[in-house]
């Protein structure tokens, strides 16, 4: 399995969003940081088929997803960073209109709703209605409605916003569990959810790619993946 994106670009008017983006991901989680209006959220988007890119190209399994967007499609999980819910439907019956959405036979669904439930801690909660939710239970239920389908490449942007340190634990470990045979894309101003889960870290600046590789490799030398982080970027602007 494998995700290649080439030399991508993604304009509005004179702002040049994401930058000759190229990268090629294999089975494992990849850790995208970057200040805010770096570009992240552009760039998942773009992998997610939801924006189309200026130019460039976004290949999964070989197959162009700009040309046949579907193939991802069918093997996608998304979480966006304004992931929005209808507040007068229960946690279950979002997740079931979630799921007939994405052609999930029904008796499949059920299990795997109640599945994700026990996992994210919300099996107490899931008949109540979703307007009732705190920020950190609706992320968990964002996070659920990505898990449905059972992605093979799974896009999840700023998953661990509003999430209390146990719910972060929590969801670091499901990341951990699910990446062997999946890509994962996850963005975090968090460096420490990246060090604690990313088989890889990308670090993007002005929509550019500044540096990238596994974290110990980018945090050789400094007092910490963050202190990196804090460098590159830097280094980034200085050289701008």
């Amino acid at each position: 399995m494998e995700l290649q994106i080439d030399a991508l670009n993604k304009r509005y008017g004179a702002l040049h969003a994401v930058r000759d983006f190229t990268l090629r991901l294999e089975p494992g989680i990849l850790g995208l940081l970057g200040p805010n209006g770096a570009g992240k959220s552009t760039l998942m988007r773009m992998l997610a088929t939801v924006t189309k890119p200026t130019s460039g190209t976004i290949r999964f399994n070989g197959s162009d997803a700009g040309k046949s967007p579907d193939a991802l499609r069918r093997t996608l999980g998304y979480l966006p960073q304004d992931f929005g819910i209808y507040p007068h439907l229960s946690a279950v019956e979002f997740l079931e209109y979630i799921g007939a959405l994405k052609g999930i036979p029904r008796r499949a669904l059920r299990s795997r709703i109640a599945m994700l439930l026990e996992v994210l801690n919300l099996t107490q909660a899931g008949s109540r209605a979703l307007g009732g939710f705190s920020g950190g239970m609706r992320q968990r239920v964002g996070i659920a409605q990505a898990l449905l389908n059972d992605p093979r490449l799974l896009i999840v942007d700023e998953p661990t916003a509003g999430l209390d340190p146990e719910e972060r634990v929590r969801l670091r470990t499901l990341l951990r569990e699910m990446a062997g045979d999946r890509i994962i894309v996850f963005s975090t101003h968090i460096c420490s959810d990246v060090e604690s889960v990313a088989t890889r870290v990308a670090i993007v600046n002005h929509g550019a790619l500044v540096a990238q590789g596994h974290p110990s490799e980018l945090a050789r030398g400094c007092a910490s993946l963050e202190d990196a982080y804090l460098r590159i970027v830097a280094g980034a602007r200085a050289a701008a």
